[in-house]
């Protein structure tokens, strides 16, 4: 049984988001419809994306699970739908256009960002290794289905900006759907202290991405939504992990690093090759980052039993800092510094943001770390989370004293948290056969001989009695 024998699984996780993407796209990021209106939509969506991101993690005790909410999906596509409605007409209507085209770009951020939670949720109970694959996945349909929807004549166009969210909105409820029902979202988790770090580090290289914003736009196949870099990227991804045989998590916890700073370190001074080379790099970094910060989200929310939408959707607001480069780079021209000077300004203003970035990742050990977060109270869920964390940190020591491959390491992790052999060979897409073999080893390094006694190596030791 080979993983990618298992893709259908990977169907309706891989249109939920890649259609969104695309409708993005086509809408805002390229946009195949051309407003009317003095503004780039693509600003006022990218707000309203971040603050209703905001918004929804500030109201996550109310409202999560969305997939549970009888009116989360319907709101999604008819937001979606309106953008689309108001963006067609903005092109048509000179009058109009600024209103409509503000309208449009509000609610597609809206909507977007509510398709973008409601897919969360649905990968959160899948393991990490699923995640990363679906997700680049998704990422990588997205870029040809932009470029096909490109090339319709309008009538064709526009009935497709209106059946890709009708499309991703039934994926991700089906997707969730097959999710077993004690593996979905809760309602409830512990209180917490925010993991700042992976919202600095990501912060840090979408401001600086900002600032070389401008570079990459005048690159054809450069750019952060569904580009010919997305697609190098994303493909990379997929493709080590459906060839890969052994491919532990932490081998891919800094493959963005080298990318980004290679890419905003090679300042193109002059020559066309200088600057695809710089901008793709910095593309591809910027995409491999945004997947890794994901990442650590899903992991995090995982160990320590946090709704993912709290997290995700505060996330979101790092996009903003993406906005603000920009405008901090589209100043410099109006400064009365030379042009070498305003160069060289932009340069060690990046180079010091990606040094602060590559400080805050490097400061952490692998992706189970903290990274900044803490559980608050003393109550049950809090002691779970708790828990968590510590079976974390004893599965770390075990795999590193008892020399573990990476697939026993995942093994080991999945046992540890009383996963059973079906749901165990479905995550990993193994046969029952390799898993059993995996387990003998894992038996054999730690010296136990039953699964009873493995897991009693995560018990915490108890407090010594007072003679």
């Amino acid at each position: 049984m080979k993983r990618i024998d298992h893709l259908e699984q990977m169907i309706p996780y891989m249109f939920a988001h890649g259609c969104a993407r695309a409708w993005l796209t086509l809408l805002f990021a390229e946009p195949a419809v051309a407003t009317l209106s003095p503004f780039d939509p693509h600003v006022p969506f990218d707000y309203s994306f971040a603050l209703a991101g905001v918004g929804v993690a500030l109201a996550a005790r109310r409202i999560v699970p969305l997939q549970e909410g009888r009116w989360a999906k319907p709101l999604a596509f008819a937001l979606c739908a309106g953008a689309s409605a108001c963006m067609l007409a903005a092109s048509r209507s000179p009058e109009l256009a600024t209103p409509l085209a503000l309208v449009g770009a509000v609610a597609g951020g809206a909507g977007f960002l509510l398709i973008v939670l409601l897919n969360a949720e649905a990968l959160v109970p899948l393991s990490l290794m699923r995640i990363l694959l679906y997700q680049a996945a998704s990422m990588l349909v997205a870029v040809p289905l932009s470029y096909l929807c490109q090339g319709l004549d309008q009538p064709r166009l526009a009935l497709a900006l209106f059946a890709l969210p009708a499309i991703a909105v039934p994926c991700v409820s089906f997707a969730y759907r097959t999710t077993p029902e004690a593996e979905r979202p809760r309602s409830t988790w512990p209180r917490f202290t925010f993991p700042w770090k992976p919202i600095a580090l990501f912060a840090l290289y979408s401001f600086a991405y900002g600032l070389r914003e401008q570079q990459l736009l005048s690159v054809n196949g450069a750019g952060m939504h569904s580009s010919l870099s997305t697609a190098l990227a994303s493909g990379a991804i997929v493709a080590v992990l459906l060839l890969a045989r052994r491919l532990p998590l932490g081998a891919l916890y800094r493959s963005p690093l080298l990318l980004m700073v290679c890419g905003f370190l090679l300042v193109p001074l002059e020559g066309l090759v200088g600057k695809v080379a710089s901008s793709y790099l910095i593309s591809m970094g910027y995409t491999l980052m945004g997947l890794l910060l994901g990442l650590l989200l899903y992991d995090l929310a995982k160990r320590m039993g946090i709704a993912i939408v709290v997290l995700m959707g505060a996330e979101k607001a790092t996009y903003l800092l993406v906005i603000w480069g920009g405008d901090c780079a589209s100043l410099l021209p109006a400064s009365p510094l030379s042009t070498q000077t305003q160069e060289i300004v932009l340069m060690v203003a990046v180079v010091m943001l990606v040094l602060a970035g590559t400080l805050i990742l490097l400061s952490e050990r692998d992706l189970s770390s903290r990274w900044g977060i803490r559980l608050l109270g003393t109550d049950d869920l809090a002691e779970e989370g708790r828990r968590a964390e510590l079976v974390a940190a004893r599965c770390d020591e075990i795999a590193r004293q008892c020399r573990l491959s990476p697939r026993e390491d995942e093994i080991l992790r999945l046992l540890a948290r009383g996963t059973s052999n079906q749901a165990i060979e479905r995550e990993l897409f193994i046969a029952n056969g390799t898993l059993k073999a995996h387990i003998q080893h894992i038996y054999a390094k730690t010296g136990v001989h039953s699964r009873k006694e493995l897991l009693a190596l995560f018990e915490e030791p108890k407090a010594a009695e007072e003679p």
